[in-house]
């Protein structure tokens, strides 16, 4: 069973995080605008894990890719097209995308490689994947007691270091990649919102930006 199916009954409880911690959220979301480009609109963009458009709806994305039903009916709520499937096997033709979001995601998914290689597969040339992750080196608990961690939405959550991220990107073939963090105090502590800083190490959330190669290595 997919960890994602938790989800359908956990939808409530995931959604009010964002209210509750709205700081550590907008937070979160100034650092991947930080790798956004600016003609976004004019872009054809996805977001695979899309939850309940927490993310997509307010940064731009127009369409998400959701597995867990009762999610996707309130990401449509925010006015985001959802279709629903997993991220291993992606209904898309190969490079049709500018650009895929994948926020916090990964530590739900049954396989991140081949979810990143699939993404890798439906970016057109050049393309950007944006992937926010919750540093598995950073965590130390503080960021999973907001998320209750037993029997909560972060239950089933196997996390991933950026080096491990890291590493795929660039085995998978991604090049130029860049990286953001924030979230450097626990989300209830956090009385403003963070300005981002470059690289790793010092936050729990963190943002990774790569592309596709416009040609083929061993092209």
């Amino acid at each position: 069973m997919g960890s994602w199916k938790s989800f359908d009954r956990l939808v409530k409880e995931y959604d009010a995080w964002y209210e509750r911690y709205k700081l550590a959220y907008e937070s979160e979301l100034l650092s991947l605008r930080a790798f956004l480009p600016e003609n976004l609109e004019k872009l054809k963009a996805l977001e695979i894990g899309a939850g309940t458009g927490r993310f997509a709806s307010v940064l731009g994305v127009g369409l998400g890719l959701e597995p867990a039903r009762a999610m996707a009916m309130l990401a449509k709520q925010r006015r985001l097209e959802v279709v629903l499937g997993v991220a291993e096997l992606l209904p898309f033709k190969k490079e049709k995308f500018d650009l895929v979001l994948i926020v916090t995601a990964l530590a739900f998914f049954e396989n991140p490689n081949q979810a990143l290689r699939e993404t890798l597969r439906i970016l057109k040339p050049g393309g950007q994947i944006l992937a926010g992750i919750l540093d598995r080196d950073r965590l130390q608990g503080r960021y999973l007691e907001s998320g209750n961690k037993k029997g909560g939405f972060f239950s089933k959550a196997h996390f991933l270091s950026t080096a491990e991220v890291s590493s795929d990107l660039e085995k998978l073939g991604f090049e130029r990649l860049e990286i953001y963090q924030t979230l450097f105090k626990p989300p209830g502590e956090i009385k403003e919102i963070e300005i981002p800083e470059k690289g790793h190490g010092k936050g729990s959330f963190v943002v990774l930006s790569a592309r596709k190669p416009v040609q083929e290595h061993g092209d």
